[in-house]
């Protein structure tokens, strides 16, 4: 692809990586078959070439219109098209430099305004979200069915692990993750403890920076990805062996974090550091002994979020692990394809998120598993507003084994 970006833009960090991008396509269109909104709409527009050219556009300097934000507010940013490119276009990363430059110059209606802001004021912090959550559980058996269906029972954690390992690793908790669902961490460090590993939380750390990011704030990400770095190197300069993100939708952030702060002399080098230390903890868990695994016997089904599979390209390690341990994986249908949570993607747009969403549950269910399991928060709490199984992560299954 040809293209023409103004000199100021060409000159600029993003400019330079949303060129080399853009010159990687070839217009072929592979990435339609496998784009969900493009499955969905029927609009090249909505699809990732259709949104490519849009990008494109609005960055050689063409007129911009709501339209256009709107086709990029659509994406998913599942980044299936990536697994499919032949040219390894890096979708992903020319959506946020895409995002970012039309959200700085088209301005939206109040009412989306208002509805952004609360979304990045309120789910990035802990200390903000966590009582509002709180309140919401209280007032549960009073809410109308809907809503009811959106606020997840509260569930204790269980006891954390006291024992001191040499080996050592920092578990990531994030920002929404520890009041909506405390028991995934926790799982998280007692299967850990079980094979040897003691797990380090930093104070300090806080949202990964994947909520700015999808709403095309780029400078508060960057800021929350600064955060974390601070909090977690003295860990990482003592000697840790891996950032453990139990989230794969956080994972993917952290692990993207070099290409965040590329402009950043004081940060460049440390976030590809802490990149090359995250896992997702299949991932890690597949580099310890497989022994001190424990044996399952279940019939399940499992959901591989898009920021696993497409975003991390890490397609079939959780699912390997799970077959070692016993466990028999259902079949299911068109497995690339999004559950339609992505973020704040099923508040922003429930129209399009629920009938992607139901599609998944079908092909969830099709093979009778006792149970759902997958690997990212948004996912979970998404799927499980849609079916009476079970929808667990995967790591509280291996915890609750004898």
């Amino acid at each position: 692809m040809q293209t023409k970006l103004p000199a100021d833009m060409a000159a600029t960090p993003a400019g330079q990586d949303a060129d080399r991008i853009l010159r990687n396509c070839v217009h072929c269109g592979f990435c339609l078959a496998t784009c969900p909104t493009y499955r969905l709409l029927g609009d090249e527009l909505d699809s990732p070439r259709g949104r490519i050219y849009l990008i494109k556009s609005a960055l050689e300097g063409e007129p911009m219109t709501r339209e256009t934000q709107l086709h990029l507010d659509r994406c998913l940013t599942c980044r299936a098209c990536e697994t499919t490119c032949p040219s390894g276009v890096e979708y992903g990363r020319l959506l946020e430099i895409g995002r970012d430059h039309v959200e700085q110059r088209i301005r939206r209606p109040w009412y989306e305004r208002l509805q952004r802001t609360l979304l990045m004021k309120l789910l990035p912090y802990r200390a903000r979200f966590t009582p509002l959550l709180r309140l919401g559980q209280a007032a549960r058996p009073l809410l109308p069915p809907i809503l009811k269906r959106q606020v997840p029972r509260r569930r204790p954690a269980g006891p954390l692990p006291q024992r001191q390992h040499a080996r050592r690793v920092i578990l990531f908790q994030g920002c929404v993750q520890p009041a909506l669902a405390p028991g995934i961490n926790a799982a998280a460090a007692r299967v850990l403890d079980r094979m040897g590993v003691s797990c380090e939380q930093p104070a300090a750390e806080g949202c990964c920076g994947a909520i700015n990011l999808h709403l095309g704030d780029n400078a508060r990400a960057r800021d929350f990805a600064r955060r974390n770095i601070d909090a977690w190197w003295p860990l990482i300069e003592a000697g840790i062996e891996a950032i453990v993100v139990t989230a794969s939708g956080c994972g993917v952030t952290v692990k993207d974090y070099p290409a965040l702060l590329a402009d950043d002399p004081d940060y460049a080098d440390r976030a590809v550091r802490v990149a090359g230390l995250a896992r997702d903890p299949a991932e890690y868990l597949a580099s310890l002994d497989p022994a001190l695994l424990p044996r399952l016997h279940q019939r399940v089904a499992f959901q591989s979020p898009c920021t696993l599979q497409h975003g991390q390209k890490l397609a079939g390690v959780t699912e390997n692990l799970l077959e070692k341990m016993g466990l028999e994986l259902t079949p299911v249908a068109d497995g690339h394809q999004c559950c339609g949570s992505a973020g704040t993607y099923s508040i922003l747009q429930p129209q399009l998120a629920r009938p992607i969403r139901d599609r998944k549950i079908r092909t969830l269910e099709q093979g009778d598993p006792a149970l759902i399991l997958t690997a990212n928060i948004g996912c979970l709490l998404h799927l499980q507003q849609a079916t009476a199984r079970p929808v667990r992560h995967w790591i509280e299954l291996i915890d609750e084994a004898d």
